[in-house]
């Protein structure tokens, strides 16, 4: 007997919107072959997107936030943010996304934050943002309890949680969190020089369930000579990634 069967209907695709970047100058004039990065991009291309010769680039996107940044060489990184918004006209034709770029300064002046600063850093999505211990305490803490195997007693840490500060300087987190982004990593640095690597997957909870903790508090006081800052990393059974006098936090695409 033969068996009539019902083919199924997938889920619809999301309706693609037309969309043009324009890189300009200062003065307005286009900028031919930007390197130019779209996130989120597209699931099913990891090509790098650079600007034609009128400094443009036709894109098909889904509806969703977006954010484009453009690098030149001779003018300042640019970042926009732009939302490609659902059921937008066909007839309006495509939509606008222009990146005004700005002559980067000559020379690289070496930047002076303020003392025990903790710097974050991530030269693909935000400028440097330095967070001294007063404006690190105003954050929202909370507290995370392990077992120090060299002293053989239960410690709480209470600090900020990776993850928040990484939302900082606009690392890809979340949704944004796929493709060519899954190899970027996060590098922990002390005053004495001593790093670690993580991935950024390990400080993203929609990816990890550990939670990586930047801590200013050891049982309700301050770390003392590990401080002012230290990286905590709980379920690793080993504390080599426990970064004391931690005072830099980079996100950088793998090499």
């Amino acid at each position: 007997m033969a068996l009539a069967l019902t083919p199924r209907l997938g889920a619809q695709e999301p309706v693609r919107t037309a969309v043009l970047i324009h890189v300009t100058d200062p003065s307005g004039q286009s900028v031919s072959h930007a390197s130019v990065r779209i996130v989120p991009g597209a699931e099913d291309s990891h090509e790098k997107l650079e600007t034609d010769d009128k400094g443009r680039i036709a894109l098909q996107l889904k509806p969703g936030n977006y954010a484009i940044f453009v690098t030149v060489p001779g003018f300042r990184k640019a970042t926009e943010h732009f939302e490609v918004s659902a059921g937008r006209d066909a007839n309006a034709g495509a939509q606008n996304v222009v990146v005004a770029l700005q002559i980067a300064p000559m020379g690289s002046p070496t930047a002076i934050y303020p003392k025990d600063s903790l710097v974050l850093s991530a030269e693909l999505y935000h400028e440097p943002v330095a967070i001294t211990p007063e404006d690190f305490r105003s954050l929202p803490h909370v507290d995370v309890k392990v077992h120090s195997n060299h002293r053989n007693v239960d410690e709480t840490y209470s600090g900020v949680l990776l993850a928040t500060l990484l939302t900082k300087i606009n690392a890809p987190m979340g949704k944004d969190l796929r493709g060519e982004t899954m190899t970027t990593v996060v590098l922990a640095s002390g005053t004495d020089g001593y790093s670690v690597v993580l991935s950024l997957a390990e400080a993203d909870p929609e990816f990890h369930t550990n939670q990586i903790l930047v801590a200013d508090l050891l049982d309700g006081k301050p770390l003392g000579k590990n401080g002012p800052f230290q990286l905590v990393v709980p379920d690793d059974k080993r504390p080599a990634r426990w970064v004391h006098n931690l005072n830099s936090i980079a996100v950088r695409a793998a090499q």
